[in-house]
């Protein structure tokens, strides 16, 4: 016993002076003397040193394997000696040195567990083998024993720290296979205990970004109901929803937005990430919902994710992307217009230019959307829109600046003319609540009208300019046709207004003009006077529209035929014939509309007809030749004039004789034809008149 001491000092000595030669003559001379059953722990301790100096790992290995194997080794020892070889052996060797202290150590293996762990850690994780290897290492079911029991808390909690870590490095690297293995493994040293339910859960959670960040959503949904049993929360909720929205499954994905909301940890800001996960994902009926149901929580002085106007704008500019949602849309820019007027411009758009972009925007969005729906012919809701827009540019300032008065005054125009073409789509006439705001809006729109006139004359600009201020005048003129008669005299005067404009075009007062013939009842007054202007415009211009022209001769034709019936113009239609003829005396072939012509000769010569019935002989003769004279000047109608010259010849003859016996009585021949009993003498010889049609 005494040299077994001796050698054991004398082998440290050696061991201290490096001298590992020296040390393994002791052992060997120890191990010679008492043998390897009876050999004290420590011999062999320093002989593993002495074979790691010399760099003989498989006889240090040997001498481990000795060490694990001898009973009487303390585990202090065989903790120590397997930390001294692995930091000589490396990371490889670390399974086999964890496996030998799991069959060997019980009070301090899972101390040792966390230092050998730790050690390859060190080592470097950043090769997925790496990493994967130390998932095996610690996922060994000896290792995991070692951590049973209380008194190994500390060391299991810094095991799973450890995994963990690892973990969130690979998965900051997006090595989401791995750190899925990695967070997997660290569960393994979380208790059951009450106390680890939050950890847990998170981790649970994690994996399920994992699984999800690989496309297994199958995977992922399991391991957050995992978590969701756990703990249930909003996180919870929200990882439920981006599964769903990976799973394009809508439905689903709105129920969790409605459970979340019900978490006691809710908060707002959780709809604000569900739109953006929506959108990235394309749902856009998700997204909709989700900020919906956000619109839904503001209330004043309430703390908001957002403001409510940029959730407003949001959530238009989602519902524009798809079909059918214009109803939704107005409601929406209802309720921002509401908010406006209810809180102020400043304090719902913002203040300086990013509330005037926003503020722009939603005025420029009703437009758009106005503009829209009027090409689809949904005109009660472009009505609607145009007004929003109208609201919103006037909220600019209070005194309608000067940067939003042209787009303010057409958008009072175009609301009024979509409210009446939809008055005239769906044939149902406008309350006189209707009819007040739409002379409230024009005449709004009236004070404004000399801001649209371009600055710089622009042809395109100038043109558009016009046609508002006509829009202007033309639906102005209908809303006091809705009111009674005593209007006539305002609807005259707002015509010639317009006339005496530069605004004012040949078509414009031509179809002032038939508006005004076509009214219930109508206004002669103003359509004689918007019918002759247009046509004494044209005639005054520099190429003259006789398409025009000749439309507003055949308007007039027929609004002075119906004053003949009055008998308030005996020669009024006449004179329109004449004044036809008179401009189409000198024109080109075709020059004329040929219809028109053709209607004019037509129409003339048929009045002929009907004065011979009434026996007016002289006037039939009038019409006949104006017929006559008409259609020398229509290429259409070359084909019937000599059978016309030879008619007229024929009644002139007959009508020359009859006078002349009427004159050896004294009368006058139409005069004695109409007397009552009298025989009907009158153009009423074996030839006929023919009645073109």
């Amino acid at each position: 016993q005494q040299k077994g001491r001796c050698l054991r000092y004398l082998a440290l000595e050696r061991l201290e002076a490096k001298d590992h030669e020296g040390v393994l003559r002791c052992v060997q001379v120890s191990r010679a003397s008492v043998g390897q059953a009876n050999e004290h722990p420590s011999m062999g301790f320093m002989a593993l040193h002495a074979w790691l100096g010399t760099g003989n790992l498989a006889e240090a290995e040997r001498e481990l394997e000795r060490i694990m194997a001898n009973a009487n080794a303390p585990e202090n020892v065989c903790v120590g000696a397997a930390e001294v070889y692995l930091a000589s052996a490396g990371s490889e060797a670390a399974r086999k040195v964890l496996v030998a202290l799991a069959a060997r150590c019980r009070a301090g293996g899972a101390a040792a567990a966390v230092r050998v762990v730790t050690t390859v850690v060190d080592g470097g994780i950043g090769s997925p083998g790496r990493a994967r290897a130390i998932g095996e290492l610690v996922s060994d079911e000896r290792v995991v024993a070692l951590f049973d029991g209380p008194a190994n808390t500390s060391h299991r909690r810094a095991m799973h720290t450890l995994l963990w870590n690892c973990g969130f490095e690979h998965f900051n690297a997006k090595n989401y296979d791995i750190c899925a293995d990695l967070f997997e493994t660290s569960m393994l040293y979380l208790s059951r205990e009450d106390g680890s339910r939050v950890r847990r859960a998170q981790c649970l959670r994690v994996l399920a970004v994992c699984y999800l960040a690989l496309k297994r959503l199958d995977r992922a949904h399991e391991f957050v109901n995992e978590a969701d049993k756990v703990e249930h929360n909003a996180h919870c909720a929200f990882m439920k929803i981006k599964i769903h929205l990976q799973k394009n499954d809508e439905d689903e994905a709105i129920k969790q937005i409605k459970t979340m909301m019900g978490c006691i940890d809710f908060n707002p800001s959780s709809l604000m990430l569900t739109t953006h996960e929506a959108i990235a994902c394309k749902a856009v009926r998700v997204a909709v919902a989700s900020l919906t149901f956000l619109l839904g929580l503001y209330s004043p002085g309430k703390p908001m994710p957002e403001r409510e106007v940029t959730v407003l704008r949001t959530l238009i500019e989602l519902l524009c992307r798809e079909q059918g949602t214009e109803d939704e849309i107005l409601k929406y820019s209802r309720r921002a217009k509401l908010r406006m007027s209810d809180l102020g411009v400043e304090d719902f758009f913002g203040n300086g230019p990013v509330g005037t972009r926003e503020l722009n925007w939603f005025a420029g969005n009703c437009w758009n959307m106005g503009r829209r729906v009027a090409k689809e012919q949904k005109y009660d809701l472009s009505a609607e829109f145009f007004e929003l827009a109208a609201e919103f540019f006037g909220g600019a300032s209070n005194d309608e600046g000067d940067g939003n008065r042209p787009t303010l005054c057409k958008a009072l125009i175009m609301s009024v003319t979509s409210m009446l073409q939809a008055e005239e789509l769906n044939n149902s006439p406008l309350s006189d609540s209707d009819v007040k705001k739409g002379v409230e809006m024009l005449s709004r729109a009236g004070k404004l009208l000399p801001s649209i006139w371009p600055s710089v004359s622009v042809a395109s600009d100038q043109a558009e300019a016009n046609n508002f201020m006509f829009l202007h005048t033309f639906y102005s003129y209908q809303l006091l046709d809705r009111m009674d008669t005593s209007a006539h005299p305002q609807q005259l005067q707002l015509v010639k207004n317009f006339a005496s404009s530069k605004a004012c075009t040949p078509s414009h007062l031509l179809k002032l003009g038939k508006a005004a013939s076509e009214g219930t009842p109508p206004n002669l007054l103003v359509a004689e006077f918007s019918l002759k202007a247009s046509i004494k415009t044209a005639l005054a211009s520099h190429s003259p529209n006789y398409r025009v022209i000749s439309a507003a001769l055949r308007n007039l034709a027929c609004l002075a035929g119906l004053q003949d019936l009055s008998g308030s113009k005996s020669d009024a239609v006449y004179d329109v014939y004449r004044q036809a003829y008179q401009i189409m005396v000198g024109l080109r072939d075709g020059e004329y509309p040929c219809e028109e012509g053709q209607w004019l000769a037509v129409t003339a010569w048929n009045k002929s007809y009907l004065a011979r019935r009434l026996n007016q002989a002289s006037v039939g003769i009038k019409w006949m030749k104006m017929g006559l004279d008409l259609s020398r000047h229509v290429e259409s109608m070359k084909q019937y004039t000599a059978d016309m010259e030879q008619c007229l010849e024929y009644f002139q003859k007959l009508f020359h004789s009859e006078a002349g016996e009427h004159a050896l009585l004294g009368k006058n021949p139409d005069e004695c034809s109409q007397q009552e009993g009298a025989p009907s003498t009158s153009m009423s010889g074996s030839m006929s008149q023919p009645v073109l049609v």
